[in-house]
């Protein structure tokens, strides 16, 4: 965050995140936890874009420059997972604790870095405790090898 944004940030609100960028937002953290963030990420975060009715005649490249206005606006990575709180139903909350679990998980074992990130997205996003547990059951069946 810039010193005008921070000077500024007091007095004029910061408009809300549409939600179509805070679910991105939410996908690029998971995939981000490590530290990094490649191209291969975003294009994993751009194959599920597709997929998601949210984003149903939207741009990928329009919402993803807003999901990163989202990100430039803390300081870090783990700061920016409080947004993800302004996600306009609880529905839409779980949805993006959902996803970002599918991402963790899809590439192949999860980190420490993932799992952390995924329990700081449980809260702030209020995912219950038996749904986030049947989530990450479910994926797992997804991603075991038979």
């Amino acid at each position: 965050m810039g010193l005008l944004s921070r000077l500024t940030s007091k007095i004029v609100p910061q408009k809300k995140a549409a939600d179509d960028a805070l679910l991105v937002h939410g996908m690029m953290l998971m995939c981000g936890a490590d530290g990094s963030f490649d191209q291969e990420e975003v294009d994993t975060v751009n194959a599920y874009f597709s997929q998601i009715p949210e984003f149903e005649g939207k741009e990928f490249g329009d919402v993803y420059n807003e999901a990163v206005k989202i990100l430039r606006r803390f300081p870090s990575l783990k700061d920016s997972v409080k947004a993800l709180g302004d996600l306009s139903s609880q529905n839409l909350k779980n949805k993006c604790y959902l996803l970002a679990a599918d991402i963790a998980m899809a590439s192949g074992d999860v980190d420490e870095a993932e799992d952390q990130m995924l329990e700081a997205m449980q809260r702030v996003l209020t995912v219950d405790d038996a749904l986030a547990q049947k989530i990450l059951e479910v994926l797992t069946l997804k991603y075991s090898k038979a």
